[in-house]
C-alpha cells in the first residue's frame, strides 16, 4: 500500500480508535481439549473490540502516559488503520520481557502486510530500551496464532502468571529481539 504513514500516537489522538473496525470473524481457535491443545469449530463473529471499547482505550492511554510505544498507522486522508502498543515495565527472571499489550487492523485492512510492519516497528521500539524480547498474550482465533508464528513467535520460555491468569485460552508467545535489524 502506498501512502501509508506509521507514527508514534499521541495521548490527544486515543480516542481515534473508535475510527477503526475491530471485528472479526472466527471460524476456529484453539482450544484445550483432553489435556491437549486442538482447533476446534467455534464460528463466532465478535462484532466489538475483545475487552470492550472502554478497556482499550485505558490501555493505550496508560501505555502512553507510562512511557511506553503506541505507534499508528495511518492512510492518505489521516484515517487510523490500526495501532500497535508495548508497555515499558520490565519482567521476567530469566529474559528481560516487556509486553506488546495490543495490536489492532482495522477489518478493511487487513492481510496487507500492515500488522507486520506495527509489530516490527513497535519490536525495534522495545529492543532501544535494552529488552531481550516481546511477550505476546495472543488470542486463541487460529488466523491470529498463525499471524504470529509466521513473524517468528513461540510459546514463551517464562509464563508471566497474572497474564495466563486472565485468559488461559490465549497463547503465551515471545519473540526474540535480536531477530531485530537495528
Amino acid at each position: 500500500m502506498t501512502d501509508i504513514v506509521y507514527r508514534q500516537l499521541t495521548l490527544e489522538e486515543c480516542e481515534r480508535i473508535n475510527e477503526m473496525n475491530p471485528s472479526q470473524y472466527i471460524g476456529k481457535a484453539w482450544r484445550e481439549v483432553d489435556g491437549k491443545r486442538q482447533l476446534v469449530e467455534i464460528n463466532y463473529h465478535d462484532t466489538d473490540w475483545p475487552n470492550g471499547y472502554e478497556h482499550h482505550l485505558t490501555h493505550l492511554k496508560r501505555t502512553i502516559l507510562d512511557g511506553g510505544s503506541a505507534i499508528g498507522v495511518f492512510d492518505s486522508k489521516d484515517k487510523l488503520l490500526g495501532f500497535a502498543t508495548v508497555d515499558r515495565a520490565f519482567f521476567g527472571n530469566k529474559f528481560n520481557y516487556v509486553l506488546l499489550d495490543q495490536l489492532f487492523i482495522t477489518l478493511e485492512h487487513r492481510n496487507k502486510g500492515i500488522g507486520k510492519k506495527l509489530f516490527m516497528l513497535s519490536a525495534k521500539a522495545a529492543k532501544a530500551w535494552d529488552t531481550d524480547k516481546l511477550y505476546i498474550c495472543a488470542g486463541s482465533a487460529e488466523e491470529t496464532v498463525a499471524f504470529y508464528f509466521a513473524i517468528g513467535c513461540k510459546e514463551a520460555e517464562e509464563i508471566k502468571k497474572e497474564l495466563y491468569e486472565s485468559d488461559p485460552r490465549d497463547f503465551q508467545l515471545e519473540f526474540p529481539l535480536s531477530l531485530v535489524n537495528d
